[in-house]
């Protein structure tokens, strides 16, 4: 494994267990400020929807300000959905570089996220595709879009899920 692959691995990491561990602002500070993070929906069984302006998405925030605000309501529990289980793993694996240079690199990744709570187990699964770009000597995303293969769940999806 190369240095650069090494250390973005290490990166996508370090922004998983942040969400294990709660740590919310630490979490957020691995976005850009201009960040467009995106889940689409499922259009049906093998199509997902392809433009967040005019279709269907599960999360669409265009800019961080959308996350910081999801943070915000988590940590003062003011969103009755906004209560992120006690007990999170997130798992990644098959991290694959595209186009990566010293200060900019795609990234496609798979996940597995297992919550528990209330005495049950819940897991989703999906892959993600990452801009990441590199400022001030760290690594941010600038851009993640989100693939959650498994949609029909028990309750809403939030940024802790996956």
């Amino acid at each position: 494994m190369s240095e650069l692959s090494a250390e973005i691995t290490q990166f996508l990491y370090l922004e998983a267990r942040l969400l294990d561990d709660r740590c919310w602002d630490e979490w957020l500070a691995c976005y850009h400020p201009k960040v467009e993070y995106w889940m689409p929906a499922w259009g049906d069984d093998d199509c997902l929807t392809s433009d967040p302006h005019t279709e269907l998405s599960l999360i669409y925030y265009p800019a961080r300000d959308g996350l910081e605000d999801r943070v915000y309501r988590i940590k003062t529990e003011r969103s009755a959905a906004s209560t992120p289980e006690p007990r999170t793993t997130h798992m990644l694996s098959n991290i694959e570089l595209n186009n990566a240079t010293e200060d900019s690199c795609e990234v496609r990744y798979n996940w597995c996220t297992f919550s528990h709570r209330y005495q049950a187990s819940d897991h989703y699964f999906g892959h993600t595709c990452c801009e990441l770009v590199k400022t001030d000597d760290r690594w941010q995303i600038r851009r993640k879009k989100i693939q959650l293969n498994n949609d029909y769940i028990n309750q809403v999806i939030d940024i802790y899920h996956i």
